[in-house]
């Protein structure tokens, strides 16, 4: 396991040069491919997560995250630049700390932050000079200054003195082959000018730019904006869709059109809802604090409304397409193809398949799925393995449904071999016909 670095130069001259140790605290979708990333630039970096099947599939040189290729972790692993363990006293070690763990929503739409605190809570019992902290997981305006820092404090160490404390949203894009870790721009805010150049320097020797902000609070602030940026033009898409399909009109053909502009339009398309852990969930962090000030964010959550009906309009469309047959959803196969949140990644975090597969299952429907990126799902009310992607599965449906456009599914096969095809996501675009309904 890597050791602390000690001498005589100073923290940020370390960090300038790469020559401290950073531990990384949850090894997720966001945490291993930092890890990686510190490892290739020739930083000890050690990995920490609860969870002991992860530590142990990164110790033996597997890597569990598509995006991360075995032979990547294997070789930071023989290297001796990466180490993977379950035991928080890494931290006395580190000159640097990533907390890269989830914060998701309680039932009542409200943050849940006890990923972070928890994290915290470990990280104080080993708290040294001239170590820099940096929250990457996603929460509100307010939260590095507001709860990490007096825990800092209350340990007996100044922040901005002793103790270096910065936020730097994670902007990691899941099975996205040309912006990775390494060159999407990395924003940092410091709690104090000092931290915010602490920041820029660790990272700096890593990413290919830094953007830094005046300060935490502003770059807390990005993530969520770029998200319910999102959240809110992919809510406008749905609802147009809606509207084109009342009206008849087909809605691909609309934004293939609308994006023909070379300027002032930038396309969003519908689906069956949203899926994954930041889009889904950041707008309602925005609108919880705004609450705290006072301000009703209306625009926001109206647009999760509307993203939050869709699973069920999405239903509504299978019960439309078995009808043409006189046939009810109760009793009816209905095959789902691709479950994932997104294309070509096995991430179910949020995705809107689950929550149709639950519509159907009330309603009835035999359910059935295709993913080759996800062998099974259980959810405690789903319970299902993956089908075989072939023209004998497609055969036996009453009605295909397509709600993740995996590029491994052959759509001309489906659209041979389907008896009626529910198309969220314009996968068989060119392939119409009466078997063919569109979202």
């Amino acid at each position: 396991m890597a050791t602390r670095r000690t001498g005589s130069k100073d923290l940020y001259s370390r960090l300038k040069t790469r020559n401290f140790t950073a531990v990384v605290i949850g090894l997720g979708y966001v945490g291993l491919p930092l890890a990686m990333e510190y490892a290739g630039a020739g930083i000890d970096v050690i990995g920490i997560d609860v969870d002991g099947s992860k530590v142990r599939a990164l110790k033996a040189g597997k890597s569990y995250i598509g995006d991360i290729p075995s032979e990547t972790v294997k070789k930071a692993v023989a290297s001796g630049k990466f180490a993977a363990t379950t035991d928080f006293s890494a931290v006395a070690m580190a000159d640097t700390v990533n907390i890269c763990v989830p914060t998701p929503l309680r039932k009542t739409k409200d943050p849940d932050l006890s990923y972070i605190v928890g994290a915290m809570e470990h990280i104080v019992d080993y708290l040294h000079r001239d170590m820099l902290i940096v929250l990457e997981s996603t929460t509100y305006p307010g939260t590095t200054e507001e709860i990490l820092a007096p825990m800092i404090e209350g340990k007996g160490f100044k922040v901005g003195r002793d103790i270096f404390l910065a936020f730097s949203p994670e902007r990691v894009d899941p099975g996205n082959e040309k912006y990775t870790t390494r060159n999407i721009p990395k924003v940092v805010g410091g709690v104090t000018p000092r931290c915010g150049k602490m920041a820029a320097a660790l990272y700096g020797g890593v990413m290919e730019k830094v953007h830094p902000v005046s300060n935490a609070a502003a770059a807390e602030m990005v993530k969520l904006l770029e998200n319910t940026f999102r959240s809110v033009n992919i809510g406008l898409v749905n609802e147009i869709a809606l509207m084109a399909n009342q009206m008849g009109i087909d809605i691909w053909e609309v934004i293939e059109a609308a994006k023909s502009k070379p300027f002032g339009f930038m396309p969003f398309y519908p689906g069956p809802g949203i899926g994954g852990h930041c889009i889904p969930l950041d707008p309602f962090y925005l609108s919880w604090k705004a609450k705290q000030f006072g301000f009703e964010s209306r625009f926001i959550e109206l647009a999760g409304v509307v993203n939050g009906q869709m699973p069920h309009y999405t239903v509504d469309r299978v019960g439309e397409a078995l009808n043409r047959f006189r046939k009810p959803i109760n009793g009816s196969k209905v095959l789902v193809l691709g479950v994932a949140y997104k294309k070509n990644i096995s991430d179910v975090r949020e995705s809107p398949a689950l929550d149709i597969l639950h519509l159907l299952q009330r309603k009835g429907a035999v359910l059935s799925y295709c993913d080759p990126y996800v062998p099974e799902v259980r959810d405690g009310v789903i319970d299902l393995k993956a089908s075989p992607f072939s023209a004998a599965t497609l055969r036996k449906a009453d009605c295909v449904l397509v709600v993740t456009d995996h590029s491994a599914f052959d759509y001309k096969l489906v659209w041979r071999e389907a008896k009626v095809v529910v198309d969220t996501r314009n996968a068989m675009k060119g392939l119409n016909g009466k078997k063919v309904v569109k979202l």
